[in-house]
């Protein structure tokens, strides 16, 4: 199994449209994350367009699509992205393909986009994602306390943050 990573393109809208709105996938991703084909359209765009800067990209296995994740520099001065919308098409699940992704995403973005520190917020619901997070170097920083209103309740948003000395002698 190959697992790699690229630039979404726009004859990939059908495909993420489906992916983010599947009923085992959506639950998942923030409220305001786009869902649309012309939203989500709109942030390949801006990921062709400003490549240091925003990113949305395609997960492949052997190929396939099989999922997707996002970056977007918050802080240029002090190099921080923000890492968000990672999802995987369920019929790819159990087989660690987001964790080969994520290691992947880290490496362009703290080897070839300079970046200093990445950072993501989960869902306190969502454990797999919290998992996924820790497995692949993010450190647990903190939480915000009932901070988003999302099925009906006030849920906590888990902090991570990674950087690039975190994976100083990895591969």
């Amino acid at each position: 199994m190959r697992v790699s990573i690229r630039r979404a393109r726009s004859d990939d809208v059908d495909f993420l449209v489906e992916l983010v709105t599947h009923e085992d996938v959506e639950p998942f991703l923030a409220a305001v994350r786009p869902k649309d084909a012309a939203s989500i359209a709109a942030e390949i765009e801006r990921s062709e367009a400003e490549p240091e800067a925003f990113g949305v990209f395609v997960i492949e296995v052997d190929g396939e699509r099989a999922g997707v994740m996002r970056f977007e520099r918050t802080n240029r001065r002090s190099r921080i992205a923000d890492l968000g919308g990672l999802a995987v098409h369920p019929r790819f699940r159990g087989r660690r393909v987001a964790d080969e992704a994520a290691r992947q995403l880290q490496r362009h973005l703290f080897d070839d986009l300079c970046f200093h520190r990445l950072q993501l917020e989960i869902y306190g619901f969502n454990e797999r994602a919290q998992a996924h997070a820790e497995r692949v170097g993010f450190v647990r920083e903190g939480v915000r306390r009932k901070a988003y209103w999302r099925h009906g309740q006030w849920v906590d948003g888990v902090l991570y943050g990674l950087v690039a000395e975190d994976l100083s002698g990895s591969s």
